[in-house]
């Protein structure tokens, strides 16, 4: 193939290369908006004040009729009792005196989002930068208290069907999403398995109630407990500083003591092993220190004997034996023996 061939060759190659990747950037970045929910037009900042902004983040959405049209910048406390909301709106969305915010949740995870509203017959609009006042700002809904009150019914589901319902009453005391039939279709069924189960729960309510019955006979000894720990308790309180007290001098004889070891280490260590070669020695000739036990007392008597004279020892010679070495290398025997009456004892 000729070097001209080859030139126009690479140039197709490198328009095609061109082509791809822009229409790879652009398809990118439609999905980086699309995800992120983005919007490029002019927006305008307001503020608001709730009751109760918690969750509210900063980047959480701010939706009218379930669109996103602004976003959260900032969230502050004022006052020491109020939360402060800094958020954007398009600047092509009413913003009136009619203008009402309420916090509601995203999902059951948690998150939140600032619902917009329009009153009918509001028309004054308000101006960047002004700030919506409390009474037309709603929080969120307090799923502590509402969840509570169905905890009775929660502990008859399995975490699948407490889910289910769960998501479902909180989007009807929101005004989203299903209706207040399809809940009590949910509270229906949640019914009937608790009819299913009526026997469980009537042998529940009889044990229950022998249980109290045998509470209700031992009643003075209830009270008399009750009156004992209350008594504990009061001088326990009383007692308290000459308890804890002593902990502080605790602590520093522990620290001093650490310390005294902590020098007598390693002579200390030194007299452990010796002590075990002692009693490794003294167990291997336990035969010997048991004889050497029993003859003991034989012996001292005899030693005994010898001072029964004064304060003072007698000696007699009884025997004597040696080798006295001669010059020339030989040696002579002496084997003597005395008469001494004592050496018969």
């Amino acid at each position: 193939m000729s070097r001209k061939g080859l030139d126009k060759r690479t140039a197709q190659d490198l328009v095609r290369l061109s082509i791809f990747m822009v229409i790879t950037a652009l398809a990118t970045g439609l999905l980086a908006v699309t995800i992120g929910n983005l919007s490029f037009q002019p927006t305008e900042d307001y503020k608001a004040v709730f009751s109760d902004a918690t969750g509210v983040n900063k980047g959480d959405d701010v939706r009218m009729a379930g669109v996103k049209i602004g976003s959260v910048k900032d969230v502050r406390i004022v006052d020491r009792t109020h939360a402060e909301v800094d958020f954007t709106v398009s600047n092509d969305v009413p913003v009136t005196d009619g203008t009402h915010l309420t916090v509601k949740f995203r999902n059951l995870v948690g998150q939140r989002y600032i619902s917009m509203t329009q009153e009918d017959g509001a028309t004054a609009p308000l101006k960047a930068g002004t700030t919506v006042p409390l009474d037309r700002t709603t929080p969120a809904l307090d799923l502590t208290v509402l969840f509570n009150g169905f905890k009775p019914l929660f502990a008859a589901l399995s975490p699948r069907d407490i889910n289910k319902l769960s998501y479902e009453i909180v989007q009807v005391f929101q005004g989203e999403g299903g209706t207040l039939e399809g809940l009590l279709g949910d509270t229906a069924s949640l019914t009937s398995t608790l009819a299913d189960r009526d026997e469980i729960i009537g042998q529940l309510v009889d044990n229950l109630n022998t249980v109290l019955a045998h509470v209700g006979d031992r009643d003075e000894q209830l009270s008399s407990l009750l009156k004992s720990f209350r008594t504990l308790v009061g001088g326990l309180n009383k007692d308290r500083d000459a308890i804890l007290g002593p902990l502080d001098k605790i602590s520093e004889l522990s620290v001093q003591t650490a310390s005294l070891v902590q020098g007598l280490r390693p002579d200390l260590v030194a007299d452990l092993k010796q002590l075990r070669r002692l009693s490794t020695n003294l167990d291997s000739n336990k035969g010997e220190i048991d004889r050497a036990l029993q003859v003991l007392p034989i012996k001292l008597t005899k030693i005994g004997r010898t001072a029964t004279y004064g304060s003072f020892f007698n000696f007699y010679l009884c025997e004597f034996r040696a080798r006295v070495s001669l010059p020339g290398g030989s040696q002579l025997p002496i084997d003597y023996t005395t008469a001494a009456k004592r050496c018969d004892l």
